[in-house]
């Protein structure tokens, strides 16, 4: 049974996720956190962290951690095949139908109509993120964190790989120092 509802929750990402890997991180969230509750926000808030880090699609590559965290070897193909096979049978017949329909203002309309509709989309799920940052952070830190991350990425043109990286290191060479910390304070008499 996983394994067709693996197959089912990609294959919606894969048909509705139009605009590409980041438009399709709403989707994947629906069907892995809210639908069948496979992990948690935080869990996948983590994983899309990890994910822009490494290259390549982001839907593909949460495709197959999802569906090897589900049901192994078997569930990431699985999850793969069901996330990239529509997209691209889809690319073939629009393509070779719309290429002699593009210039219609039927056509421009629909392409500009989902513009506004994945921008919501990305923006939910950006504010959920911010909203359970918040709940381990403060608002001050997550607020100082966003300022920085626009400064960063935008005004200076860092790509958010190495801003995402820069703040994995920073949290991984600080916790230890941290757990040390309260260690030898713990053990002090």
């Amino acid at each position: 049974m996983k394994h067709g509802e693996i197959f089912m929750a990609f294959l919606r990402v894969g048909l509705l996720g139009y605009g590409g890997g980041p438009a399709s991180i709403p989707l994947v969230h629906k069907e892995a956190v809210e639908k069948y509750k496979w992990m948690t926000s935080e869990e996948f808030a983590d994983i899309l962290a990890i994910g822009n880090t490494l290259p390549g699609p982001i839907a593909t590559k949460m495709a197959g951690y999802i569906g090897y965290r589900v049901s192994g070897t078997l569930g990431m193909i699985n999850a793969i095949i069901a996330s990239v096979i529509p997209t691209v049978i889809l690319m073939i017949i629009l393509l070779t139908s719309l290429a002699s329909f593009r210039e219609y203002p039927w056509v421009q309309g629909m392409t500009h109509g989902v513009i506004p509709v994945v921008a919501v989309m990305m923006g939910v799920i950006t504010w959920s993120f911010i909203d359970s940052s918040k709940k381990g952070l403060g608002w001050l830190k997550v607020v100082i964190l966003l300022i920085l991350s626009i400064v960063l990425i935008q005004l200076l043109g860092i790509h958010p790989a190495i801003v995402i990286g820069a703040l994995i290191l920073f949290v991984l060479v600080k916790r230890p120092a941290k757990e040390n910390q309260e260690k030898k304070e713990g053990d002090a008499p």
